[in-house]
């Protein structure tokens, strides 16, 4: 196995080579390559980080950890900086420590100069060209520090923490805009909006994704002389019946909510998409798992039981998403 020495060690305060986190580049070169994507997992607490890195180690497997606005606040960098290097440490494998949905470039800034190896700066809300040159700022300050940057071009809809857009706001990625884009701001990698959307509640009817025009965008990259250009997924999650099905039996009241199927997901994966993202599996897992281990165990009051439960159930589920 080829890395960087000097990216994948560095030294700590008593001067001591050890493992570090890694950025997304070296991730997306070897999943383009290979015609795979890289799970991005959401992560809000040490259960969700030990159940995504568990499964990751079990299937061999680099892994984006990204972090929301609102788990910011919720865990506070520092914690979940520190965390995700005991991940590394403990595992050796290749994470890296990523920014979901910048909002602004304050954010962005707080990530970086907290250890972040990848920050996303979503512009998508503003008009076009606020959302190159805003893009652009992040990019020149996230570059100088040796951090790679993600950015989202198009509009999906649903609602994730601070994300919501009407489905009637919702619009796909104009490929012409797209390499324009990359042209101006360099960006490291790009979102695209081609159908999937955020949450729950993806589709009324089945599932559409518009795989033309993922193909179309690549293609004008690619003869731009952006070889290989990383593409991200975001509203990946596929929202699995089973979970919904057990988070309802114990009183959940989850109906008619509705994913991305598997098989979209790996036909992205063998065309340009090296990253895709998974947030509401998380959350519904977790949800599931609490409820069971409650309902199953009224007498029972310790934390690490249910905290415990929702870990295993995570584990599972990332390893199949995985696979």
């Amino acid at each position: 196995y080829n890395f960087d020495v000097s990216i994948k060690y560095k030294p700590n305060r008593k001067g001591v080579f050890t493992l570090a986190l890694v950025t997304t580049k070296e991730m997306f070169e070897k999943a383009y390559k290979g015609n795979y994507a890289i799970g991005a997992f959401n992560i809000n607490n040490m259960e969700i980080i030990q159940g995504v890195v568990s499964a990751c180690k079990k299937r061999n497997s680099a892994v984006i950890l990204q972090v929301s606005k609102s788990a910011l606040k919720y865990a506070h960098p520092v914690y979940l900086k520190k965390m995700v290097d005991a991940a590394v440490e403990e595992t050796g494998l290749d994470i890296a420590l990523h920014l979901d949905h910048g909002p602004d470039f304050e954010t962005c800034k707080l990530c970086i100069e907290s250890g972040f190896t990848s920050v996303m700066f979503d512009g998508s809300h503003y008009d076009y060209e606020e959302n190159v040159a805003k893009t652009k700022e992040v990019v020149d300050y996230a570059h100088a520090h040796g951090v790679v940057v993600e950015a989202e071009l198009g509009k999906l809809a649903g609602v994730e923490d601070e994300v919501s857009v009407a489905e009637g706001h919702a619009t796909y990625t104009d490929p012409d805009q797209a390499l324009d884009f990359v042209q101006r701001t360099g960006v490291d990698s790009l979102a695209v909006a081609i159908g999937t959307s955020h949450g729950a509640y993806k589709f009324k009817g089945d599932a559409k994704l518009d795989f033309d025009r993922l193909a179309v965008i690549t293609e004008k990259l690619e003869n731009a002389g952006f070889k290989n250009y990383p593409i991200v997924l975001h509203g990946a999650s596929s929202v699995d019946p089973d979970v919904i099905a057990l988070c309802n039996k114990y009183g959940g009241d989850i109906k008619g909510a509705k994913g991305i199927p598997y098989d979209m997901l790996r036909k992205a994966s063998s065309m340009a998409v090296c990253k895709i993202n998974m947030d509401t599996d998380i959350r519904l897992a977790m949800t599931a798992a609490v409820r069971e281990f409650m309902a199953e165990n009224p007498d029972k009051f310790d934390p690490r039981g249910y905290l415990g439960a929702a870990r295993e159930k995570i584990q599972a589920l990332v390893e199949n998403k995985i696979k």
